[in-house]
């Protein structure tokens, strides 16, 4: 274990989290996304909320300050989302970010477009429907 680095970042999560390059994104997944067949890397975070691996992200990965940096999937004609999941990814997030804006949302399959386009996939533990979080990297201060 590294001091600093919270026990939910594995070695792998590590290593892709600073091979990104500003402007990269990464798609935090729910549990039911389907992360093998959108992009062919995939890491795993099994077992882990979103919620855990954004507070062990955050606090050693820029958000982009350019562009928006958080993206969700909409809802598809029919469902509804429940508010509580951005909700808690937005507590999280301004934890460590106080100014993040809320995640613009994107169309379902503009979002599997994304992910396929995106540095990784990490597959979580998180169960909640609509789930999924891309995160853009930014530039990091010096």
């Amino acid at each position: 274990m590294l001091k600093g680095i919270a026990p939910c970042i594995s070695p792998d999560l590590l290593k892709m989290l600073s091979e990104m390059g500003h402007g990269d994104e990464f798609v935090l997944a729910d549990a039911h996304f389907p992360g093998h067949a959108t992009n062919p890397r995939v890491l795993r975070a099994d077992g882990v909320g979103i919620v855990a691996l954004l507070d062990g992200i955050l606090p050693i990965f820029e958000l982009d300050s350019y562009t928006p940096p958080l993206a969700m999937m909409a809802a598809v004609a029919g469902d509804q989302l429940d508010s509580n999941v951005e909700g808690a990814y937005m507590e999280a997030i301004r934890r460590h970010e106080p100014n993040a804006k809320a995640p613009e949302r994107v169309e379902r399959f503009a979002f599997y477009e994304r992910a396929a386009k995106a540095f990784a996939v990490v597959m979580t533990g998180e169960t909640a429907k609509y789930g999924n979080i891309i995160l853009k990297k930014g530039v990091s201060p010096c």
